[in-house]
């Protein structure tokens, strides 16, 4: 196979990859959310007042477990942070919920 044709089915993967990043959480879908140390699970529920978005952080195997829940109407974000390891965001777009890697916690 030649370097053009590897190329080109790299990019198409990685594009992919991203694709279905893009497309959100499903309902009780859990989303791995790591924050350098701190690293756990966001999932939520679909409710009539909104999506109800379960965040569960801990700092290693052996940390005291903290447990976030915010209602997101649409267009509504939480973000969770850390000084060291930058921000989460988590979105809601419409009827889907997006985790992403937020630039900065104060936006």
């Amino acid at each position: 196979m030649s370097i053009r044709k590897v190329a080109i089915a790299t990019a198409f993967i990685v594009a992919s990859l991203t694709a279905a990043r893009a497309e959100g959480v499903r309902p009780i879908e859990a989303k791995s959310i790591g924050l350098g140390a701190v690293s756990g699970v966001a999932y939520y529920t679909a409710e009539r007042d909104g999506l109800h978005v379960v965040t569960t952080l801990a700092e290693g195997k052996d940390g005291t477990p903290i447990r976030v829940v915010s209602v997101l109407a649409p267009g509504q974000r939480v973000v969770l942070s850390t000084p060291l390891a930058g921000a989460v965001e988590i979105s809601r777009q419409g009827d889907s919920l997006i985790v992403r890697k937020a630039t900065t916690a104060t936006n």
